[in-house]
């Protein structure tokens, strides 16, 4: 039996007190992002291909970080990490600490489908980009840019943004893409593009994508986490709270997530002053939050 789909899409879990306008656009951007999702389902696409569409447009925001909007690290690069999971059946794509694309959520996705490669990082994926004609950008080094090191570009307002879906059929998925925390060690990989970690869908529980300090996020794979929550009897509001308890509570970690149980009923919780997000249930209206 059908029923009605559901999207819901975060900006990130952070401090966001420090640039009050900049929530203002975030906020913005999960509107268009979680309208892009819908328009994808009302054509009758799949959970997947919704939450790719989603996660373009907040990777095109250069308030958010992930794509265009992602933090350099120490040398002044840009390096990013994505992944997405099929819930219906459990295939997923990721890359890590990958340069020059502009949509590593995509990138991600081409390799759901492939035999025995479903991970690639650094060199290893720009390679596989270009054999398969995947599009690039330009390069970016601020490690030369006086601006990258000074007071003002000091604050850090957001990590990582993602998206989780249910569609008619009632499939699951989830994904999530950042660009990582300012001024990382190259090569350095947080939760996002690890499974069970920065997202999990599996259509017998939920989807969700995670946001925040990775070190921490990774230690309780906290995505898997609200999945088992949810498997115990937890909605996916309970579960996402629940998650998040348990993450302040064993690690002190902070961060914020997003999910939707396979019931459709969404969740989001967080540690953080603000975590902005958007959400569309069928045709109605695109609710947003922070």
């Amino acid at each position: 039996m059908q029923k009605d789909f559901v999207i819901l899409v975060h900006g990130g879990a952070g401090a966001w007190e420090q640039a009050p306008g900049r929530l203002e656009f975030a906020k913005e951007a999960c509107r268009a992002a979680a309208q892009a999702g819908q328009l994808v389902l009302l054509d009758g696409g799949s959970a997947l291909k919704a939450a790719e569409a989603a996660v373009r447009v907040l990777e095109d925001d250069p308030n958010l970080d992930a794509g265009r909007g992602s933090y350099p690290n120490i040398r002044g690069e840009i390096e990013m990490d994505a992944m997405i999971m099929d819930g219906r059946t459990l295939d997923i794509g990721a890359v890590a600490a990958v340069q020059r694309i502009r949509h590593p959520i995509s990138l991600a996705l081409t390799l759901l489908t492939v035999e025995n490669t479903n991970f690639l990082v650094g060199t290893g994926a720009e390679v596989y980009a270009d054999e398969i004609k995947f599009p690039r950008c330009e390069h970016n080094d601020l490690l030369a840019d006086p601006a990258f090191w000074s007071s003002e570009t000091e604050i850090v307002t957001s990590d990582t943004v993602g998206a989780v879906v249910r569609d008619s059929p009632g499939n699951l998925a989830a994904a999530t893409s950042t660009g990582g925390i300012r001024g990382k060690l190259s090569g350095r990989v947080g939760d996002s593009p690890l499974v069970g970690s920065g997202a999990y869908a599996d259509n017998l529980t939920a989807a969700v994508s995670a946001t925040g300090r990775g070190e921490g996020l990774m230690k309780i794979v906290i995505s898997k986490l609200v999945c088992d929550f949810v498997a115990a009897g937890l909605s996916a509001q309970e579960a996402c709270q629940a998650a998040i308890n348990h993450l302040d509570e064993r690690v002190q970690g902070e961060g914020g997530l997003i999910a939707i149980d396979n019931q459709g009923r969404i969740g989001f919780a967080y540690n953080t002053t603000a975590m902005p997000y958007a959400y569309a249930m069928g045709s109605g209206a695109i609710i947003i939050g922070q």
